[in-house]
């Protein structure tokens, strides 16, 4: 089963989520703020300074959230530069490897001579370790993780539907595991913001919507291979 998610299905609840995130962001800044003057002002063994510390880490916390969100309705400022996808993914293999911890082991699968892209590294980053953590959650037990890179040419004709990808030579990121893989239903909310198939408190439901944010607002495409008990392959 494939599962391709466009821009313009999601467009709605992106100016919906735009909208809160931006007000949101905003009281956020206040809170942050006077937080930050309240500690500069108690003395040091002040009983009160661990209360403003909590409401501080909270705010910030929360601050984290909105910035999700703002990459959910591509209202985030990127900063891109020219940069090359292998390097990228082979120094940050390491600590993508410990995320994984017990659950399986990471591969690599990258393409020799890869043309460089124009992307923002930073949240490049965020998208491999959302991507990364998402398929460790799916794992089965010793399952295997693969990151990998390509070069895809798409032809003329093979883009049958307005939301497929336009032809043209890419440069192709995947990130596929062998875990338990997606039903219909889950394909059909995949990258809305707070749907989440964990149980509660042990996730947002907002590492993917970042993740098609910042695609979108990158200018690239992104697809979804998955069957229940198979496993799944993101494709950007």
């Amino acid at each position: 089963e494939i599962y391709t998610l466009s821009l313009h299905d999601a467009l709605p609840i992106c100016r919906l989520a735009g909208g809160v995130a931006h007000d949101f962001n905003n009281l956020l800044s206040v809170i942050n703020g006077y937080c930050e003057i309240l500690a500069g002002r108690l003395l040091p063994h002040d009983p009160s300074r661990r209360d403003v510390h909590e409401i501080h880490a909270a705010g910030q916390k929360a601050a984290v959230l909105v910035r999700q969100l703002l990459a959910f309705s591509r209202r985030q400022e990127l900063h891109p530069h020219v940069i090359s996808l292998n390097r990228l993914i082979r120094d940050h293999a390491a600590i993508l490897g410990r995320f994984l911890g017990s659950a399986g082991r990471l591969h690599l699968d990258l393409a020799p001579d890869l043309p460089n892209v124009r992307a923002d590294p930073a949240q490049l980053q965020q998208v491999l370790l959302n991507l990364t953590l998402n398929a460790r959650d799916a794992l089965r037990r010793n399952g295997d993780v693969t990151i990998g890179t390509a070069i895809r040419e798409i032809k003329n004709g093979s883009n049958r539907r307005v939301t497929d990808t336009p032809p043209g030579r890419y440069v192709l990121l995947s990130v596929s595991d062998n875990g338990v893989g997606m039903d219909a239903a889950t394909h059909a909310q995949l990258f809305e913001p707070f749907f989440t198939t964990k149980d509660a408190g042990k996730g947002t439901g907002l590492g993917l919507a970042m993740v098609y944010g910042v695609v979108q607002q990158s200018g690239g495409h992104l697809q979804v291979h998955s069957a229940p008990g198979v496993g799944t392959t993101f494709e950007i």
